[in-house]
């Protein structure tokens, strides 16, 4: 691990193809066996040493053919195009694990399991998030077009509330779980469907998420 610190504050949705809930979250194996999903994280105030970060967006596409920890697994990383070069080079560099305690953040643990890393992509993040409706929509024009949406319950017709608690993760301390729907294009083309999503607030550093 550097010397240079790092910290982001701000909100994030991910949606991948397990069931509601997502058994990855309890050291289980994923509901079908492998692993797809799609990200964005929207900074609200950051910093990689002395580049700010405040207001950027970054995100990714990734796909494993097993479980996660089992690796083999290709990532494209999609960076803010209103990002600096400064501020490129950092959000890519927390993206890649470096400059992080190992094991501590998703970004670190994710990189270890990645066998093939896609060209990042310097493009519009377009998201809308609201981490407390349990609502999403993202788009990245030519990669991602995507939506969460609450659960519904299948008897009332009323939208349902669950929430995860990881004291100890790596990507957050609480997220609302919802569902969502993502196609994707280029490197890694995925079609999810009416399957797991999450929505919470996050805040971490290179030694891991602030509980």
């Amino acid at each position: 691990m550097s010397d240079i610190q790092w910290r982001i504050k701000g909100r994030d949705f991910v949606h991948c193809n397990c069931a509601y809930g997502c058994p990855c979250q309890f050291n289980a194996p994923p509901t079908y066996g492998d692993c797809q999903a799609v990200a964005a994280f929207d900074v609200v105030e950051g910093h990689h040493g002395d580049v700010r970060l405040d207001g950027l967006r970054f995100g990714m596409v990734a796909r494993w053919p097993g479980a996660i920890h089992e690796g083999g697994g290709e990532v494209v990383p999609i960076v803010d195009q209103r990002a600096s070069p400064e501020q490129r080079e950092a959000i890519l560099r927390i993206m890649t694990g470096q400059d992080t305690e190992p094991g501590a953040t998703i970004f670190q643990v994710f990189s270890a399991t990645f066998e093939t890393l896609h060209d990042p992509v310097f493009t519009r993040i377009d998201l809308e998030l609201d981490v407390d409706a349990r609502t999403a929509r993202l788009n990245v024009p030519d990669l991602i077009e995507a939506r969460g949406e609450p659960i519904v319950n299948p008897v009332t017709g009323e939208t349902h509330q669950a929430r995860i608690n990881l004291p100890d993760g790596f990507e957050y301390d609480v997220t609302e779980i919802g569902r969502g729907w993502a196609q994707t294009r280029g490197p890694i083309q995925l079609s999810l469907a009416d399957s797991n999503a999450q929505f919470a607030y996050l805040e971490m550093t290179g030694n891991g998420v602030v509980h």
